[in-house]
């Protein structure tokens, strides 16, 4: 019991000290690591996004091992990428936060890989916002499985968010309501070296940086994929 206790407290402690600054190479490897968790969801075939919701796509999100952990109070802390599409084809990635809480009986810890996508321009406007908050300033839903899932057919058209999750392998919706989404400018000054707006970024008006360019390959492919079936 107390060494459970020990990495729960260890968990939570990492929460506040991930939002420190991240060097270059620490963004790279968050780039990277996105890239990951997007093909092996993508690879999954029948359980994986189904093919409606990619073809509406205008944003996706990835958020590489979100960070979770529970002992009475609750809290949950990830950071991940978002790129958009553009006229052009997708933007270069911009850095985002997540965090959220919850409080009941609970104990527990786990890591757990995070996908968004955007399924319409509110969903995008969402995202050019500073901060906003999932079930509050956003509507959203979890995601149906499957690339022709029947689900896929009934999941809520006024959604702007729908939101899925990757535990041990597993791939499912999930419910964010009440986790917050905020840029983080810091790291994307750092990984570009010099400071842009998220809307600059997103609207496909900074290039892509070499270092970004297989996870925008790999969101464009799907996304392409995805159109021609």
């Amino acid at each position: 019991m107390k060494k459970l206790i020990a990495s729960i407290c260890l968990c939570l402690g990492i929460i506040p000290a991930a939002s420190a600054a991240s060097s270059r190479e620490d963004l790279q490897a968050r780039v990277d690591a996105a890239k990951v968790v997007l093909d092996q969801i993508m690879g999954a075939q029948d359980r994986s996004i189904p093919m409606n919701i990619l073809q509406q796509a205008t944003c996706v999100g990835v958020v590489p091992g979100l960070l979770k952990g529970a002992f009475v109070f609750g809290g949950q802390y990830g950071q991940g990428v978002v790129t958009c599409r553009t006229g052009k084809g997708w933007s270069a990635p911009v850095f985002i936060r997540m965090a959220g809480g919850s409080f009941g009986f609970q104990i527990g810890g786990q890591s757990t890989d995070l996908v968004l996508v955007a399924v319409n321009d509110r969903g995008f406007q969402d995202l050019l916002k500073n901060k906003f908050k999932i079930g509050g300033d956003a509507s959203a839903a979890a995601g149906p499985v499957g690339r022709s899932s029947q689900a896929a057919t009934d999941w809520k058209m006024n959604a702007e968010l729908l939101s899925y999750s990757r535990n041990k392998g597993l791939f499912a919706g999930i419910d964010l309501d009440g986790t917050s989404v905020s840029q983080n400018q810091e790291d994307t000054n750092v990984y570009f070296g010099k400071p842009h707006t998220f809307e600059a970024v997103l609207r496909g008006d900074v290039a892509v940086p070499q270092g970004s360019v297989e996870f925008v390959r790999a969101v464009a492919h799907y996304f392409i994929q995805a159109k021609q079936h």
